[in-house]
C-alpha cells in the first residue's frame, strides 16, 4: 500500500496585501498547515516551494524556497524551487506527492508564494509577457486573434480599453471562437462570473465579497470583449499550503482528517489544431487522473478549476467530462454549476473573486477541496462530497496552457 494523503493545508486571504512580504506569506501559510495537520516543523522531510513572479518582480532570480523557507524557520532540509507559471503550486504539490510515493521522505511540504502587488504597473502586469514563447512575440497572440477574425463584433469590442494581463486577450479571443464555433454567448459567460462572485461572499479568505448580477457583470467595465472586469481574474497577494504525507505516517498519527491524493497527473500541451477538442491537454490529463483514481467525471463532486477568465471555466468544465465540448456555456447558463446544483465549480469563488496569486493558486484550490472533503467549508459547504478534483493551468503555447496540472481528491476515511 503506497497511498499519499494531505493531513494539514494552509492558506492566507488573497488579495492587496501591502502590509506581508513574500517571507511573511510563507511563513503565515506554512505554519497553518503545521498546525492544521497538528504536526511540528521537524517532522517536514523537504519541501517545495512554488513561486512565478518574484524573480521579475523582485529580483530573487534563484533559491526564492531557500530564502523564504529559512525565514519560516525551515534549514537542512531538501528544498527544491518550481516554476510553472500559474500551475506553480499546483506542480509543487505533484512534486510532494511523488516524493512521498517514491519513498524519499514520509512528509512533504508543498507551498506556493506570491507577491504580485507593487507600484509599478508595467512591471506588474509585465511578468505575464514571459509566459509564453518570448522569441514570437505577438505572432502568439495573432494566431489567437486569426480563430475568429471573421466573427462580427459589437463596435465596443474595437475600443482600446486600457493597460491589462495579455492573457486576457488571448482568452477573450479564445472566447470569440468557441462562441463562433458552439454559440456561446456573453451572457453564459457572466453567469460564471455572477455564480463565481457569489461564492466568494462565502468565503471569508477572497480578495472580493460583493454578489454581482449577471447584468452587473455585463455592465461592468470592458477588459477585452466580450470578457468585462468581473470576468478577469485580478492581481493578487497570497500563499497556500499543504502537508502531504505516506500512509505508514498517517496510521502513527492517528488523524481521521486525511484527505486522500488520489490522482495527480501533470501535462504539457502539444501542437494540436485549435478545433481538436478531445486533444486538449487539460482533457487528456483528466481522463489520466479518472483513469488512475478508478472513477469517472460523473462520480466527482465538485471542481476547483482554473478560470482566470470566466470563459476558462466553461472550457475547462468541457475539459473535465461534467458536459460535451461546445455545451459549457449551458451548463453554467443552467445553474448546475453553483452550490446546490450537480457539480459545483469553484465553490471558493474561484480565481476570478477568491484571487489569482500566480504561484500559490493551486494549492488554494487544494485548500478549498481538503475543506471541502472533510466538511469543514461552512456556508459553502457542498452536501456529501466524495470527490474533488482541481485544473491548475500554466502559461500559454499553440491554442491552450504550456502546463497544466490535475489533482483527485477522495475524502477522509478510517485507516486501519
Amino acid at each position: 500500500m503506497n497511498d499519499v494523503y494531505i493531513i494539514g493545508v494552509g492558506m492566507t486571504p488573497f488579495g492587496k496585501l501591502t502590509h506581508m512580504t513574500v517571507k511573511d506569506l510563507t511563513r503565515a501559510a506554512s505554519d497553518a498547515a503545521l498546525a492544521d495537520a497538528g504536526i511540528a516543523r521537524d517532522a517536514i522531510g523537504a519541501a517545495f516551494f512554488g513561486n512565478a513572479g518574484q524573480a521579475a518582480l523582485e529580483g530573487q532570480f534563484m533559491v526564492p524556497g531557500e530564502i523564504a523557507l529559512r525565514a519560516a524557520g525551515y534549514s537542512g532540509i531538501p528544498i527544491v524551487n518550481v516554476e510553472n507559471a500559474c500551475a506553480s503550486a499546483s506542480t509543487a504539490l505533484h512534486q510532494a506527492y511523488t516524493y512521498v510515493k517514491a519513498g524519499m521522505a514520509e512528509v512533504v511540504l508543498a507551498i506556493g508564494a506570491e507577491k504580485m502587488y507593487i507600484e509599478d504597473r508595467a512591471r506588474m502586469f509585465g511578468v505575464f509577457d514571459g509566459a509564453w514563447d518570448v522569441s514570437r512575440g505577438q505572432a502568439n497572440l495573432d494566431a489567437i486573434i486569426e480563430l475568429a477574425k471573421d466573427m462580427p463584433l459589437p463596435p465596443e469590442a474595437l475600443q482600446d480599453t486600457g493597460q491589462r494581463s495579455v492573457f486576457m486577450d488571448m482568452y477573450a479571443n479564445l472566447a470569440r471562437f468557441h462562441m463562433k464555433t458552439f454559440g456561446t454567448t456573453q451572457r453564459q459567460i457572466a453567469a460564471v462570473a455572477a455564480k463565481n462572485h457569489h461564492h466568494s461572499t462565502l468565503n471569508p479568505l477572497s480578495q472580493y465579497r460583493n454578489d454581482l448580477s449577471i447584468d452587473e457583470v455585463l455592465a461592468s467595465r470592458l477588459i477585452a470583449w466580450p470578457l468585462t472586469l468581473p470576468m478577469c481574474a485580478p492581481i493578487s497577494d497570497g500563499a497556500a499550503a499543504a502537508v502531504v504525507c505516506h500512509v505508514d505516517y498517517l496510521k502513527k498519527l492517528g488523524t481521521r482528517r486525511a484527505v486522500r491524493i488520489a490522482a495527480s497527473v501533470l501535462a504539457s500541451g502539444s501542437d494540436r489544431r485549435a478545433d481538436e477538442w478531445d486533444k486538449a491537454m487539460c482533457r487528456i490529463a483528466a481522463f489520466k487522473a479518472y483513469e488512475q483514481a478508478g472513477i469517472g467525471p460523473e462520480e466527482v463532486s465538485l471542481a476547483e478549476v482554473h478560470d482566470a477568465s470566466a470563459f476558462a471555466e466553461i472550457l475547462q468544465t468541457e475539459n473535465l467530462g461534467f458536459c460535451a465540448p461546445g455545451e459549457g456555456g449551458h451548463l453554467a447558463a443552467s445553474g448546475a454549476t453553483s452550490l446546490g446544483g450537480r457539480i459545483p465549480v469553484n465553490p471558493s469563488g474561484g480565481l476570478e473573486s477568491k484571487g489569482h496569486p500566480i504561484g500559490a493558486t493551486g494549492l488554494g484550490q487544494v485548500f478549498e477541496l481538503v475543506q471541502q472533503l472533510r466538511g469543514e467549508a461552512g456556508e459553502r459547504q457542498v452536501a456529501d462530497a466524495r470527490f474533488a478534483i482541481a485544473e491548475n493551468g500554466g502559461g500559454f503555447h499553440g491554442y491552450e496552457e504550456a502546463a497544466a496540472c490535475i489533482t483527485l481528491l477522495a475524502r477522509p476515511e478510517a485507516i486501519h
